[in-house]
């Protein structure tokens, strides 16, 4: 019986990886986006590129043979590892199938196998959410080795996107004031989870000296908020109220601004008329994109929180799947070709590089989905509070909740928004929605057959639900 079991979980687990890496499957090659080249190329170019991880660049290095398969297969079977364990914590665990079924669901219905299968950190945005939340609220429903693995896996997390190691930090503030004044989730757990943090940062820093022989922190925040600073046209009236100025290289292009930060910073890389271009990029402005993000938070405190709240908004309502995965990448295709000569053809032919790559009917399912399950998310979290035994269901579905908002804000305010900053994480909502209706299947299912077996109909031996853990009462 035992052995059997081990079958069934065996090839359950194969499928679930298989379903994840579908998009890859069908186009014949991981999924490629604007940014895969920038964190590829960083062993190689040996410096530091603003917000391209060096951690995540050795990981795409040591995972780029043959044709970057290993990678997406890392991506993929860690992702089934991490959503097993959390169904293990709420009572679904030992159903080989029911996995299966959750994981099928979630990639027909959110943006889940698209970032399993493209060659980017974003699928770990919504792991270290995972990671942190069975450290802290599922303590007691994990073994040793598991939690190790887990800080392991999170710390890696953080150090593959300063956004993520954000979004941890509010959920671990967070973890704080609920273990204080409720007495939800384990002092142990958010030890573990702070030090994780740690690790990640040694990780990072770690990577950074191996790469480019400097001991310091990915660069980009101060570019990345500058961005958005000028999106939201605060970097063009300061200029206004402070130009001519000439120790400021912007002022004679300050009616010349583009007003996304996109074109400003990635318009046309080998453009010589791009002003970026012209004033040294990120290295030649840098201390000047300071000194007006600075000067602008002090000048107009006011118009900068009603913007940054605008902002954190508008990225909550921005998760379309797809953003940056076109078939014009060509910085990309240069340090495949370059660098990974062997994977250049097979990546030529794939189908995203042909243009048979569309997200149109994906997001007619996607979107809505994530509509409904976000607002579903209050009432998971009401019933968890209401009910005693839906309490560890309400506590995940809390967890998510702050993860969504947390992340917003800070892609929106301290970036800009982007649809890729809201979809790395929004298909953890149907992920919840999705496993209460398991609950709720698996207590009818045993109750009927309960009653079966009482009226003397059915001599088949009860299958027993794994009982979730409360955690309600665990300090």
């Amino acid at each position: 019986m035992f052995r059997k079991q081990a079958i069934l979980r065996g090839i359950a687990t194969i499928a679930s990886v298989a379903v994840l890496l579908a998009p890859a499957i069908w186009n014949h090659f991981p999924l490629l986006q604007y940014d895969t080249g920038g964190y590829f190329v960083r062993w190689y170019e040996g410096y530091l590129v603003p917000s391209r991880s060096t951690v995540f660049g050795l990981f795409l290095n040591v995972s780029a043979y043959p044709d970057f398969w290993p990678a997406v297969l890392i991506q993929a079977a860690l992702t089934v590892w991490i959503i097993a364990l959390v169904m293990r914590a709420l009572g679904l665990g030992e159903r080989p199938w029911l996995l299966l079924g959750v994981i099928a669901t979630l990639s027909a219905a959110s943006s889940l196998p698209w970032l399993t299968s493209v060659l980017l950190t974003d699928i770990f945005a919504g792991i270290a959410v995972l990671c942190t939340y069975l450290l802290i609220f599922a303590n007691e429903a994990t073994r040793p080795w598991e939690r190790v693995a887990l800080v392991t896996v999170l710390a890696f997390s953080i150090a593959s996107h300063s956004a993520t190691l954000a979004v941890i930090l509010v959920l671990i503030g967070a973890a704080v004031f609920a273990w204080r004044y409720w007495c939800l989730g384990s002092a142990g757990g958010i030890a573990r989870s702070v030090g994780a943090v740690a690790l990640g940062a040694i990780m990072l820093l770690g990577a950074n000296y191996v790469v480019a022989r400097q001991l310091a922190w990915t660069p980009g925040g101060v570019a990345l908020s500058f961005g958005r600073m000028l999106q939201d046209g605060i970097v063009t009236r300061y200029l206004n109220d402070h130009c001519p100025d000439p120790h400021l290289r912007l002022c004679p292009y300050r009616s010349l601004l583009p007003e996304g930060a996109d074109a400003f910073f990635w318009g046309d890389v080998d453009a010589e008329g791009i002003i970026f271009n012209k004033l040294g990029r990120f290295a030649g402005l840098n201390d000047e994109m300071t000194e007006i993000v600075l000067g602008s938070l002090r000048d107009y405190p006011l118009l900068q929180l009603e913007t940054a709240v605008a902002d954190g908004v508008r990225q909550l309502g921005q998760f379309a799947t797809g953003e940056g995965m076109v078939n014009i990448i060509w910085h990309t295709y240069w340090a495949i070709d370059t660098f990974a000569p062997a994977a250049s053809a097979d990546m030529r032919a794939a189908r995203q590089q042909r243009g048979e790559l569309t997200f149109t009917i994906v997001n007619r399912i996607n979107e809505p989905v994530a509509i409904a399950s976000m607002l579903l998310l209050i009432m998971i979290a009401r019933l968890g509070w209401r009910q005693r035994r839906f309490s560890d269901l309400g506590q995940f579905a809390a967890v998510v909740a702050t993860a969504l908002l947390a992340n917003a804000f800070v892609c929106g305010v301290l970036s800009n928004p982007h649809d890729r900053y809201g979809a790395r994480v929004v298909w953890l909502a149907p992920l919840i929605v999705v496993l209460l209706f398991c609950r709720l299947a698996v207590r009818r299912w045993n109750a009927g057959r309960s009653q079966r077996e009482l009226a003397g109909v059915s001599s088949l031996p009860v299958v027993h639900a794994v009982a979730p853990h409360d955690f309600s009462s665990h300090r």
